[in-house]
């Protein structure tokens, strides 16, 4: 009899605690959860190689009629950079930087972005073309942004930035070099930032490299 006593008591003790366990274990991550969390996975060096070209949707104030103009839906780029066991962007903002990964992607619209590599990155950038492309970049660290897109190396925007590491490190043109005038100029949107940088006077025949056509450039792959 103490034996079957004993039984349905721990039977008991078990249900108990079982029920105690459930109640205060901790909920799995809700789908908006996980997905943050695979974006941060992401940002480490097994998603970013030394070189890869990143993309975002900006935040700024000009990132709408870049889109408009360029019709694209990336407005901002940078270069991956290791150092150390440590990844970066370097990229044109105010002023030229190197951004840490995880902030840099924070910074875009929603989280987002896109990773691209050159197609023949393990015949091209090898360790003294890299070195060499970290040494052209250094020449623009600290320089001002260019919120009037000239192609002279007084001040420098992101694409402009890329297009002329790779440029004069490897030969490459990743991008084609248009003139303002090629752009879509016709939204509202686009007209007032246009207004507000150049007043009257629109340089329309001032070359330009845009995100989107660096982006779309044959010489590219997606990577993530």
């Amino acid at each position: 009899m103490r034996k079957v006593i004993l039984f349905i008591a721990l039977c008991g003790f078990a249900f108990v605690a079982s029920r105690y366990l459930k109640s205060n274990s901790i909920a799995p991550p809700s789908p908006i959860t996980a997905n943050a969390e695979m974006q941060q996975a992401s940002a480490d060096p097994n998603a970013l190689r030394d070189g890869d070209l990143i993309f975002q949707t900006s935040l700024s104030s000009q990132s709408k009629a870049i889109q408009l103009a360029t019709k694209s839906r990336y407005s901002h780029c940078g270069i991956g950079y290791k150092e150390g066991k440590n990844f970066y962007v370097f990229e044109a903002v105010q002023p030229v930087k190197r951004t840490p990964l995880k902030r840099w992607i924070a910074r875009g619209k929603g989280g987002k972005y896109v990773i691209k590599r050159l197609k023949n990155a393990d015949q091209v950038l090898t360790p003294s073309a890299l070195a060499k492309m970290k040494t052209i970049g250094n020449q623009f660290l600290g320089k001002n942004y260019d919120g009037t897109f000239e192609w002279s190396d007084n001040k420098i925007y992101c694409s402009e930035l890329i297009w002329k590491m790779y440029q004069r490190s490897t030969g490459l043109e990743i991008g084609k070099l248009e003139k303002l005038r090629d752009f879509d100029l016709s939204s509202p949107v686009v007209k007032t930032k246009m207004q507000e940088r150049y007043g009257a006077n629109i340089p329309m025949d001032e070359t330009v490299i845009s995100p989107a056509a660096v982006f779309n450039s044959a010489l590219l792959m997606t990577v993530r």
